[in-house]
């Protein structure tokens, strides 16, 4: 079968289960005493690097300074998310459901986050906006397994105990 005999019959055996727009990624506007506590973190890493004379690790942070700071400015595009009976579409790239191996939800900054595991590459994270998790768990339990708690790794162990270790703002109450 050609290519566009086999599009036109995967297209018109796809069916679209949900659709909806949400953010690219997780977004929060940070407060003054943020940036004041990453730029003293910074400067007193780079007043040590300087006396090691590691001028390059010195550049490499103030880049990824840079980075954060524009991720925490610069607010997130909307993107479409379809779930569909082959795989999932977000932000135009297309994941087959065979892909993945397991998928959870997460809540972060009052946002809740379907998150894809797959079994080579990195994890799909979903912002699910007004869509309801059980609407979407529903359809996407149908052709991989659910998780309620995900297995954590040594990385995702590390963040979250600098997070709570080092908090670089104060709690919302």
């Amino acid at each position: 079968m050609d290519q566009e005999a086999e599009k036109r019959v995967s297209s018109s055996e796809e069916e679209v289960i949900a659709e909806w727009k949400s953010p690219s990624r997780l977004f929060k506007k940070r407060d003054r005493e943020y940036f004041i506590n990453i730029g003293a973190i910074v400067f007193l890493l780079s007043v040590i690097l300087v006396f090691a004379r590691e001028f390059a690790l010195i550049a490499t942070v103030l880049s990824v300074v840079f980075f954060i700071y524009v991720l925490s400015t610069v607010p997130p595009e909307d993107v479409k998310h379809r779930i569909m009976s082959l795989g999932i579409d977000s932000a135009g790239r297309f994941y087959r459901w065979e892909e993945f191996a397991d998928f959870w939800f997460e809540e972060q900054w009052g946002q809740v986050l379907l998150v894809l595991r797959p079994f080579v590459s990195s994890r799909l994270i979903i912002l699910l906006g007004d869509q309801p998790k059980s609407r979407i768990r529903e359809y996407v339990a149908k052709y991989i397994p659910f998780r309620e708690e995900p297995d954590r790794n040594w990385i995702d162990n590390a963040a979250r105990w600098m997070s709570e270790k080092i908090p670089l703002e104060k709690p919302q109450s």
